[in-house]
């Protein structure tokens, strides 16, 4: 970090700037122009634009425009299925300099040591990791997670110079009703940033939720939702992941009028979505393609990102500013040529420089062996609850299907599209299996399974065939968790991801191919969903409308209750 004389010196060309990117031109994100001439960096920090500056380096950007980086608003750095400093080197290079994250996937497994896991490696990252702390551990008391965070701990946590803030406030019936473990939580971090998660919420519910604190909403699936969400005070992040797909439906209210108040983020998006679409560089070109002005995306991409969550030293190209600045040879097709991050350039030596720390969460996979006859479903009632996926969105349907009860089991039905569905306790901690049935995913043999599992990362198994699904949860045990794919008695694929069943130990790359495989099995198998492992994660998501399952049963979201 340069200290203020030479900021000073340098910004009035007294003497050559550390670096200078020469011949582009800044697009700034308050008057909307075009802004020709040198861009002087002194250490971590922008000192001069719009004028010609001498530089003990000098970049070439001739033809090029700089835009502030990028600021993911709201992700699980765990659900790119890698670690943070493989994350790092995933987008970064595509212009993502600040990300927002909750690492509650970890936390659920091995509660307050994975959130410190994060704040330490989001240190040594050459992009910027802002740490929120994770305010729903468990999500909620209708499953069995790994670990259980209370207001204390978290409050222990608030100000580590990592932190931003409460994470998203996923409990919603919680606020409303104040439950007493929730306010505690809020009351520890009142007047601080409060992240929230309150799908379909509105009404006199949705005032109750804001007045709590809460200052940003993702969850946001329709534009009549998300405006009223923007009416009441809350910041708008739109959504775009590899299952929640809510951009189309948010695009047509991202204007230059209500861009101050709309951020960007993903969520949840894995390397080979990544790979093959992109990461906030993908939406900042379709939102344009779809009609909002330049002008709009990129403040939701920066500015308005870094305004929401009090990060007051980015977001703009102009002096006394954090140099984070994306290269681009085209604002709408958004492709970054060069990224820079406080000043430091994204390359290989750069990354390769980096302070690394171990991961932590090894063996985290405790579950008990299961059998075939583990997923029976026991009953003598025809009618069955019924999760249904809709493909592009976390919510579900709740349905009811008539499935004939045979030797006390109800079976597997492809010919209706009718698959078990099981979650399997793996913290050790009771060995609860939960059965129930899923309608969407188009399976026609074999099983899926997978520990990533949200948000309790138990076990998750999908299946036409009791026995393929009780191999592919037992060898999930045995890789110490991750992806399997299984047909005829055979694992065709899988992924081991040992950091606490969520993370790989190889680089993004491995995972991307590996993802490949995986995908092509689970395509082989019948399966029509284009992400069907995030799919089934959120399967077992219970504070999602409308009908989830977990290791304590199918729950009714919109009861808030378990299913007797």
């Amino acid at each position: 970090m340069a200290d203020l004389a030479a900021k000073i010196d340098q910004a009035a060309g007294r003497v050559p700037a550390d670096l200078v990117l020469r011949g582009g031109q800044v697009f700034d994100l308050v008057t909307g122009a075009l802004i020709p001439g040198d861009v002087a960096i002194c250490g971590d920090t922008i000192v001069g634009i719009g004028a010609g500056y001498e530089g003990a380096r000098v970049v070439d950007v001739s033809g090029m425009t700089l835009v502030p980086g990028f600021i993911d608003t709201h992700l699980h750095v765990e659900s790119s299925l890698v670690t943070p400093f493989e994350f790092d080197r995933c987008v970064g290079p595509r212009g993502v300099t600040t990300a927002i994250c909750d690492p509650h996937e970890i936390a659920n497994v091995i509660g307050v040591p994975g959130i410190e896991y994060f704040l330490e490696a989001s240190a040594r990252t050459l992009m910027d990791i802002r740490v929120q702390l994770s305010s729903c551990v468990p999500s909620t008391d209708m499953e069995t997670a790994g670990a259980a965070i209370g207001a204390d701990e978290l409050a222990a946590l608030k100000d580590h110079p990592r932190s931003c803030g409460l994470a998203e406030f996923m409990n919603y019936p919680g606020v409303i009703y104040k439950d007493p473990g929730v306010m505690a939580k809020l009351e520890a971090f009142e007047g601080r940033h409060i992240d929230g998660h309150a799908p379909l919420l509105g009404g006199r519910d949705l005032n109750a939720y804001v007045s709590a604190g809460i200052r940003t909403e993702h969850e946001a699936t329709s534009a009549e939702e998300a405006r009223e969400k923007l009416q009441k005070g809350l910041r708008v992040l739109i959504r775009e992941g590899s299952v929640s797909k809510d951009m189309l439906a948010l695009q047509p209210l991202l204007t230059d009028i209500t861009a101050p108040y709309m951020c960007l983020c993903t969520d949840d998006r894995n390397p080979l979505d990544i790979a093959e679409h992109g990461h906030l560089d993908f939406m900042i070109r379709s939102l344009i393609a779809l009609g909002c002005s330049p002008l709009a995306v990129y403040r939701a991409a920066s500015l308005s990102a870094a305004e929401a969550f009090g990060l007051k030293d980015r977001g703009q190209i102009a002096p006394g500013k954090r140099a984070d600045i994306v290269v681009l040879p085209d604002l709408a097709d958004c492709r970054a040529e060069r990224v820079f991050c406080g000043g430091v350039e994204m390359t290989d030596a750069a990354f390769a420089a980096r302070d690394l720390i171990d991961p932590i969460g090894r063996h985290s996979v405790k579950a008990p062996t299961v059998q075939a006859s583990d997923f029976r479903s026991i009953g003598n009632r025809d009618t069955r609850d019924v999760i249904g996926i809709l493909p592009g969105k976390i919510i579900t349907e709740h349905l009811h299907e008539e499935i004939a009860v045979v030797d006390g089991d109800q079976r597997p039905d492809v010919t209706r599209d009718l698959i078990k569905i099981a979650v399997i306790e793996r913290h050790g901690k009771n060995g609860n299996i939960a059965t129930g049935f899923v309608k969407g995913f188009g399976l026609q043999r074999g099983a899926i399974a997978s520990t990533v599992c949200h948000d309790h990362h138990n076990i998750a198994v999908v299946g036409a065939d009791y026995e393929d699904m009780a191999l592919a949860a037992n060898r999930l045990g045995e890789i110490e968790g991750g992806f399997v794919v299984v047909e005829g008695g055979k694992v065709l694929a899988e992924l081991a991801l040992p950091v606490a069943g969520l993370m790989s130990l190889n680089p993004f790359e491995q995972v991307e191919a590996d993802l490949r495989v995986l995908r092509d099995a689970a395509l082989g198998l019948g399966v029509v969903l284009e992400e069907p492992f995030l799919q089934l994660a959120f399967l077992a998501l219970p504070v999602i409308p409308a009908l989830k399952i977990t290791d304590r049963g199918l729950v009714d979201v919109t009861k808030f209750e378990i299913i007797p």
